[in-house]
């Protein structure tokens, strides 16, 4: 059996009504309590979630504490560095100077001893 085209007209005319009533319009009280233990489920989720995020922030935090800390030791190390290599050059200078007056001595000594001579 066919149908006329005011049947066709018909049923397309009142078609988005019949689905609305059947629960796609209107829920039904089963689909809200779905819903709302999607939601609630969705909302524990991204509480678990933050608190993740908020942990691994903490940890960074940690970390970069960590990570100063050690180059301010670093910076000391090169710091304590600094003050012996200073000391060595003074020590250098010291003794280059101590070599400089022995060499002029020596030179003064050869050359009074020439003269005498």
């Amino acid at each position: 059996m066919a149908l006329s085209q005011d049947d066709i007209q018909f049923i397309k005319a009142h078609m988005g009504e019949w689905l609305a009533e059947q629960s796609l319009g209107k829920p039904s009280i089963v689909y809200e309590i779905e819903l709302r233990e999607r939601m609630v489920r969705v909302e524990e989720a991204l509480k678990h979630q933050g608190e993740l995020m908020r942990q691994g922030f903490e940890q960074m935090e940690k970390r970069f504490e960590l990570m100063e800390k050690r180059f301010e030791q670093m910076d000391r190390r090169f710091e304590q560095s600094d003050k012996r290599i200073e000391d060595l050059i003074k020590r250098h200078d010291h003794q280059f100077m101590w070599l400089i007056g022995f060499i002029t001595t020596i030179a003064a000594l050869i050359i009074a001893a020439g003269k005498w001579l």
